[in-house]
């Protein structure tokens, strides 16, 4: 496991957003090309020959090139990467690329892993190497020697490669929790495995008799994979790669599937990760396979129990389950059914103006250690009497920000109109009569999301303490903009100081484990949009702001995860509780499941509940073994003792209320904007000395420049 609690030697702390490089004015990808690019007059380039040492597997279809900050490579853009070549040498991990280059400038560079769709020959970014300095050659640097190779994921001791984010293609993934099979009395001790393989849907134009099988398929027993083209055969127009991650101390990473497939017991959480090119004309084949009680696993293959094929349509909205029978491979008979969940992960709006300058997805500076987040700013104002600022507001927000919040942490969710705006609960009450009056049965409890931003806006509304007391509260200047509830993420992104980190939870009701939704009401927006609009206003007004993404639902965090290049991702949990109902998926109801599920969907970390944590200290090393950065949160936190007692333990985080009078910082700034400071004293330090100035430190601590 790479350990991407990064050091700060050398590296710019700002989680900016990359600019936008124009793109290369070519519709799709160009790594069917030459090797060799010349952009311009040749007398203001070089021809210059990368060569990377490739020590992981490559599956096929997949192969390396560059990508940098000149037109040769792409401008950053991936459509404009160029291709490398393997040598012919089968022995061979060395891979090269011929690239004119610009002669008086410096060129910046990344190696990525990447693959060609066939049919739209649009280029799918597989993984990539995501330090937070790029490769550099500087304007004169020479050609180093053939035998001095890059290798292809280290750069500067460290190694760090991420996964692709969502282009064109899509994420289908499949999800076998606890053996969820039903068979006949006599299978029902049997251990299953099973494989997924994407399906070719498309008909080609031939005679019924071309299309029997002639010989079994080299990697599967089943006859009914023989028509099965991964990663675009040449009959097939498909396009998938198919991946596996158990939830487990010891697989809890993505990797390809083996070929009889994965246990799924009744203890095994088990999530088939499938990248798909054309989703209309893609079905998956899921064989089940058993291993015999007389026959060792080790002598000889397993038995092919049933199979069934789930065809595109069967796919309705982007989650859901299915319910399907497994027909039995032998006698294609009824042979019992498996309940599986499903989540769909489209590429968002957004995808062709991410580039591949810089990725905050796994980044964190190790000075970013015990940071005191505001808790929906300056705390929640529903549950203490003593509040006197509304709970995300823009006021509330702003009042932790001056009181020396590192970050502060609120929820976003969305109005009828598809609107992010700043709000916790799900349910709101509406008065029915004039603002002036009162009565018991005055209040209408309604989804907050059956309201446009205009109607949240000018209807007398109250939150659901107020509903269910029937008793209504009034906070300081509560008349005021900046003190009016329901804030539009985008006007609080605009708002508040730039060195003041965000914690942005996305909110989404989860059912729970008494199969009762956390709203009382099904989802109506669909997930991908819902996720998409939030993600297109931070992607547009968050700027050089630090921002991490979260949420309960663990979908959610992986659909945030793979949509982007740019955010972290942290999974929000409940843990072990008796404070709040746990949730029907099991992923957040213990530690060890949410580190190996944020392991597995390579997010930054693990936004913990404090109630578990003190009843167990040791769970943060759970976290901290894996490389993932830890949060906490819980009405816990709101004591000066706890907080002192969870940053020893090494807490990257601290979520709490109160931040007026919990906080013990001498200097009440965000470590965001002393380091920024500090930054820009080195760079005038910089200056002085290339102008012949002296830099003078006073008695007192302060710094000038003297002539």
């Amino acid at each position: 496991m790479q350990n991407w609690l990064a050091s700060h030697d050398f590296e710019d702390d700002a989680m900016a957003a990359p600019p936008c490089c124009p793109s290369t004015g070519e519709n799709g990808s160009r790594l069917g090309s030459s090797n060799r690019r010349i952009f311009g007059d040749i007398t203001t380039n070089r021809l210059w020959t990368f060569r990377v040492l490739m020590h992981q597997d490559l599956a096929p279809n997949e192969q390396l090139a560059i990508v940098g900050n000149c037109e040769a490579l792409g401008n950053w853009q991936p459509s404009g990467a160029a291709p490398m070549t393997k040598e012919d040498d089968p022995e061979s991990n060395l891979w090269t690329g011929e690239v004119y280059i610009p002669r008086h400038c410096a060129t910046e560079y990344r190696y990525m892993v990447c693959a060609v769709e066939p049919t739209t020959e649009q280029l799918l970014v597989r993984r990539w190497e995501t330090h937070l300095q790029p490769r550099r050659i500087e304007e004169l640097d020479e050609q180093p020697s053939s035998g001095n190779c890059d290798i292809f994921g280290s750069f500067n001791g460290q190694e760090k490669v991420d996964r692709g984010w969502l282009t064109k293609e899509s994420i289908v993934q499949l999800k076998f929790f606890y053996a969820p099979f039903t068979f006949k009395q006599r299978m029902k001790r049997r251990h299953v495995q099973v494989k997924v393989t994407p399906m070719n849907l498309s008909i080609p134009v031939a005679s019924c008799d071309s299309l029997a099988p002639v010989s079994p398929p080299e990697d599967s027993l089943s006859n009914d994979t023989h028509d099965t083209k991964e990663n675009g055969g040449e009959s097939s127009t498909a396009f998938a790669f198919s991946e596996v991650v158990t939830l487990s101390a010891d697989e809890c990473e993505i990797k390809s599937q083996e070929q009889f497939g994965t246990a799924c017991g009744p203890s095994d959480l088990v999530i088939f990760h499938l990248t798909v090119g054309d989703m209309e004309n893609t079905a998956y084949l899921i064989d089940l396979y058993t291993y015999s009680s007389r026959v060792a696993r080790d002598d000889g293959p397993p038995n092919h129990l049933g199979y069934h094929y789930v065809l595109p349509n069967l796919f309705k909205r982007s989650e859901g389950n299915l319910e399907i029978p497994i027909t039995c491979a032998k006698g294609h008979r009824p042979l019992g059914m498996m309940r599986l969940g499903y989540l769909i992960v489209k590429p968002s709006s957004l995808s062709a103006h991410m580039d591949m300058s810089v990725s905050y997805a796994r980044y964190w500076n190790n000075k970013w250690t015990g940071l005191d987040v505001g808790h929906r700013g300056s705390g929640t104002s529903f549950k203490a009497k003593d509040a006197v600022i509304r709970e995300n507001t823009i006021t509330s927000l702003k009042n932790a920000a001056e009181h020396g919040a590192d970050m502060v942490e609120f929820d976003v969710q969305l109005s009828k109109d598809l609107v992010p705006v700043v709000y916790h609960d799900f349910m709101i009450y509406v008065s029915l009569k004039s603002k002036c009056s009162m009565q018991e049965h005055d209040f209408l409890e309604l989804p907050m999301r059956e309201l446009t931003l205009e109607q949240l806006k000018k209807l007398k509304v109250y939150h659901t303490a107020e509903g269910l007391s029937r008793e209504t509260r009034s906070f300081h200047n509560d008349d005021m903009l900046e003190h009016q509830p329901f804030p539009q993420l985008s006007d609080v992104l605009d708002s508040l100081d730039v060195h003041v980190g965000f914690n942005i939870e996305i909110k989404w009701s989860q059912r729970l484990q008494d199969g009762k939704m956390e709203e009382e009401f099904e989802h109506v927006v669909d997930r991908n949009l819902y996720i998409d609009c939030i993600l297109e206003v931070v992607m547009r007004k968050a700027g050089n702001r630090r921002v991490v993404l979260s949420c309960f639902d663990p979908d959610i965090c992986t659909m945030l995860r793979f949509k982007q290049n740019r955010y972290p991702v942290m999974f929000l949990t409940l843990g072990r509780t008796t404070k709040y109902k746990q949730y029907l998926d099991p992923r957040g109801n213990s530690m060890e499941l949410a580190v190996w599920h944020a392991v597995g969907m390579q997010l930054l970390g693990i936004v913990a509940h404090t109630e578990d944590l003190l009843r167990d200290p040791s769970q943060v090393n759970l976290a901290k073994e894996r490389g993932l950065v830890l949060f906490c949160w819980g009405d816990d936190n709101n004591s000066k003792d706890t907080i002192k007692l969870l940053k020893g333990l090494g807490l990257h985080a601290i979520i709490y209320d109160k931040m007026d009078v919990l906080t013990t910082k001498e200097v009440k700034q965000s470590v965001f904007h002393l380091q920024a400071k500090d930054s820009q004293k080195e760079m005038l330090k910089l200056q002085a000395l290339e102008t012949g100035h002296v830099w003078h430190t006073s008695p007192d601590g302060s710094e000038e420049q003297q002539a």
